[in-house]
């Protein structure tokens, strides 16, 4: 069953995220099948703190892949932000 899940990298103290797809029994930072996008939860300067391909989470939830709550959230969030940026 895959999952879409956090990963932690970065330093101590100051964690950026991967937004991956993984089968659940991966460990947190091992073996993932794709990597959508990263969270950065303390962004500082010109640093974005959150980038995702929806149309590729689209795909993997579509696929059955269980977002965790975390994960979950960000998709939401990305969605708001996708919606409420100007069209180019």
């Amino acid at each position: 069953m895959l999952r879409i899940r956090l990963q932690r990298h970065g330093s101590i103290h100051a964690p950026i995220y991967r937004i991956a797809v993984c089968e659940n029994t991966a460990r947190r930072d091992g073996r993932f099948v794709e990597i959508l996008g990263t969270y950065n939860p303390s962004p500082k300067g010109k640093a974005v703190g959150l980038t995702l391909d929806l149309d590729r989470a689209d795909y993997w939830l579509k696929c059955g892949a269980q977002p965790s709550d975390t994960a979950r959230s960000l998709i939401k969030r990305a969605r708001k932000e996708a919606a409420a940026a100007p069209a180019a």
